[in-house]
């Protein structure tokens, strides 16, 4: 595979931005097919409560692994902004001392979930024929954590320099091995929820050591030889303030959760089951968004090493207009298609699921214009390095989801739970609105 850097401080913005963001895309909608293949597969052979069992266990999960891919995105934009700057030696030292750090967290916050499994478990009342199976899939989750970070963080360095694709080619062979393993151990083995564990585990070794075969072959500026891996702990220190902050941010969003899922799991395994397939399927679908967000997070980082502030303000505006003309898209998507994206978790034997995950999709359609402005709004603000910005709005929406959930969700059910949602990121846009406006004003008065 030929070796290929961006250099995105030149070129029109959006079709710069595009072009990055359709293997982030990609990569994105395959990741997702660790979690929701799982369910497929799992409620194709072994039912609805299998099902509910991964869907109580995947917040939790999600709360490991997306605070491993936080620390990462934090390393990405530290090491953007060095490539924009062409900043060479701090680049690589910033490369080893994030990877020797990261290693020793990743171990010993694996060891923490393995532990904590079932008390979490028991915390978000999970009902009791579940505990036992969505114990068995946390644990054996944990126990990949390590491959989790080492994928992300190599991901997140080809991303800096302006390689979108590599990452997306490895984890579509993860994910396309995930599906077979998924069959196999569930389907011919019958290892049930523990073995569609043992798969995405798996298949997370190998998209890790796809990335690091990739660079050390192709990519001489993040390929660490003997003498270069040192440890600086004042790059350690802003690694840590930039990487907390990001991976507090997807922490809160999977606390948030998991915290509403704490609600969702006393209207019963029906109700469960649908939920959480409505939930995937949405995570699908906003992968475009978060793909554009990304991108523009890394386009940003860039050419504010490079002091083009001129090129962030029109970034920021091209993804905004693509993600709104998306929502759209996607409303008229889902109006259509909802019962049969629901109808892929299930078998016609067990249906009582359906209504409430079409009725969660399409309650939701109007709110996804939101998260369109919301995610273009953050990937500005990680690009620039305001990433405790990012993570206090983030904790502002996901407190404000989790208080309504709670004062409406026990008597109103399922609409209290998507209105939680949907209003949670009306008080986002509105937040972060005003500092998009502080940012831009004050640049616009210094020039």
């Amino acid at each position: 595979m030929r070796s290929k850097t961006r250099d995105m401080t030149q070129g029109s913005p959006t079709p710069v931005m595009l072009s990055f963001a359709v293997p982030i895309l990609l990569g994105n909608l395959f990741q997702q097919f660790y979690n929701t293949v799982d369910a497929i597969v799992v409620g194709q052979y072994e039912g609805e409560a299998a099902i509910a069992a991964i869907g109580v266990a995947n917040p939790i999960m999600s709360i490991a692994i997306f605070f491993l891919f936080g620390v990462c995105i934090g390393i990405s934009v530290l090491l953007a902004q060095l490539y924009g700057a062409q900043d060479w030696d701090t680049f690589r030292l910033e490369t080893s001392t994030a990877l020797i750090g990261g290693l020793v967290f990743s171990i010993g916050f694996s060891l923490f979930c393995f532990l904590l499994a079932e008390p979490l478990l028991r915390i978000t009342q999970t009902p009791p024929d579940i505990l036992e199976p969505a114990r068995g899939y946390l644990q054996i989750i944990s126990l990949g954590l390590v491959f989790s970070f080492l994928y992300n963080f190599c991901a997140a360095g080809l991303r800096a320099t302006g390689d979108s694709r590599a990452p997306f080619l490895f984890l579509l062979c993860s994910s396309l091995l995930n599906i077979a393993l998924d069959i196999a151990f569930v389907g011919g083995l019958g290892m049930g929820v523990q073995g569609a564990a043992a798969a995405t585990v798996l298949s997370q070794a190998v998209s890790c050591l796809l990335s690091v075969v990739y660079i050390y072959r192709t990519r001489s500026i993040l390929a660490l030889r003997r003498g270069q891996f040192r440890f600086d702990m004042g790059l350690m220190k802003k690694t840590a303030s930039y990487s907390w902050a990001s991976a507090l941010q997807q922490t809160f969003i999977y606390i948030g959760r998991l915290l509403v899922q704490t609600v969702v799991n006393t209207f019963g395994t029906s109700v469960i089951a649908g939920y959480n397939s409505a939930v995937r399927i949405e995570g699908f679908l906003l992968s475009t968004q978060q793909a554009m967000g990304d991108s523009e997070a890394t386009f940003c980082a860039q050419n504010a090493g490079a002091r083009r502030l001129d090129r962030v303000r029109a970034g920021f505006w091209g993804a905004n207009k693509f993600n709104l003309a998306y929502s759209v898209l996607l409303g008229v998507l889902l109006a259509v298609f909802a019962p049969a994206l629901i109808r892929l978790f299930t078998n016609s034997g067990q249906a009582e699921m359906i209504p409430t995950g079409v009725f969660y999709l399409r309650f939701m359609i109007p709110f996804y214009m939101l998260s369109g402005v919301t995610n273009a709004m953050q990937g500005m603000f990680r690009g620039i390095g305001m990433l405790r910005l990012t993570a206090a709005c983030t904790a502002l929406q996901i407190v404000w989801r989790i208080i309504f959930s709670y004062l409406f969700g026990f008597q109103f059910g399922l609409p209290a739970i998507c209105l939680a949602t949907g209003t949670g990121w009306v008080v986002m846009v509105i937040v972060e609105g005003v500092y998009v406006k502080r940012y831009f004003d004050s640049h616009r008065e210094m020039a």
